[in-house]
């Protein structure tokens, strides 16, 4: 049996939007805790999200904690301990989508615990402008309390992603490096263009940053336009040897002050996107928001094809 590392290199399917599934289901995410509220009282709908992704051919699901974390479930009137448990809940009915899956289909699959940035954490959109400085003992005290509560429920990947900022993802791998060096990683970034993620540093650096460490089986962007994502591509290959991913939107912009994306004007074929990203070398496709299980089961469809003819 393949290890991930090895899997990764050959190619595998992301997930597309939790936020997208939990609201075609009838969830109400008008608030800072956006995909997180349904964690409190709705847990089936989250299982029935994850489950709708491995039904349309994704090999990894990204657990429902991208906008969950201690002090927004404190500001929101719950205590510590409730929003501990609610963190732990959401890799908990990730695995039993995976596990349950698994036993119908004999396919393996994965779950990859996310860790969004402080800036998701802001509720204003800053996860696309990175427009906050913080130290890196700051980020660890605000990042550790749900990383180590995710890590408790053992995930098969950690995802450190929709990052806008380096200096943040150095601080979570230098501590994961440490602490925690053999739970595999991936790491995504938001883009300010083609050359640069979204507070200015040059993806080059990014990249030639993140390849000395180990544990990451990977790197790339995602919740970034269709458009950007062979650009981007083009300047991670001559920076890194290490697995490609590219997960984007489809081309809306966010809103943060009613929580949605603008309607979808333009409709991509991610059947020939995946073909294209493929070629210029990425190896984890999939869709972030406003993408569905429709994306990616074109995604599942051609990478599988791709494979098969490699």
């Amino acid at each position: 049996m393949m290890t991930i590392f090895e899997e990764a290199k050959k190619g595998l399917v992301l997930d597309g939007a939790m936020a997208d599934e939990l609201q075609r289901q009838g969830t109400d995410l008008n608030s800072k805790l956006w995909t997180a509220a349904a964690l409190i009282d709705q847990e089936e709908k989250v299982y029935q999200a994850h489950l709708s992704y491995f039904k349309a051919g994704a090999n990894i699901v990204i657990t429902d904690t991208y906008q969950a974390n201690i002090p927004a479930f404190v500001k929101a009137g719950y205590s510590q301990e409730q929003a501990s448990e609610f963190i732990k809940k959401a890799v908990k009915i990730a695995k039993k989508a995976r596990d349950d899956y698994e036993k119908k289909t004999g396919i393996h699959n994965y779950v990859a615990g996310t860790v969004g940035p402080y800036g998701a954490y802001l509720a204003d959109g800053n996860e696309y402008r990175g427009d906050y400085e913080l130290s890196k003992q700051e980020y660890l005290d605000f990042h550790l309390s749900r990383l180590k509560l995710i890590l408790s429920e053992h995930p098969d990947i950690i995802a450190i992603e929709t990052q806008p900022k380096l200096s943040e993802v150095e601080a979570l791998l230098d501590w994961l490096a440490q602490n925690e060096p053999k739970i595999p990683v991936y790491v995504s970034f938001t883009l300010k263009n083609k050359t640069s993620i979204s507070d200015g540093t040059l993806l080059a650096k990014v990249a030639q940053t993140i390849n000395k460490y180990e544990q990451v089986l990977g790197v790339g962007v995602n919740c970034v336009a269709p458009t950007l994502v062979s650009p981007a591509l083009e300047v991670l290959n001559k920076n890194t040897s290490k697995p490609l991913i590219v997960y984007p939107n489809q081309g809306s912009s966010y809103n943060p002050e009613i929580k949605e994306w603008e309607e979808v004007k333009e409709s991509f074929d991610f059947s020939k996107l995946t073909k294209k990203w493929y070629e210029k070398g990425a190896r984890i496709i999939g869709g972030c928001c406003t993408t569905g299980p429709n994306e990616i089961s074109q995604i599942s469809k051609t990478l599988n094809q791709l494979k098969e003819r490699r």
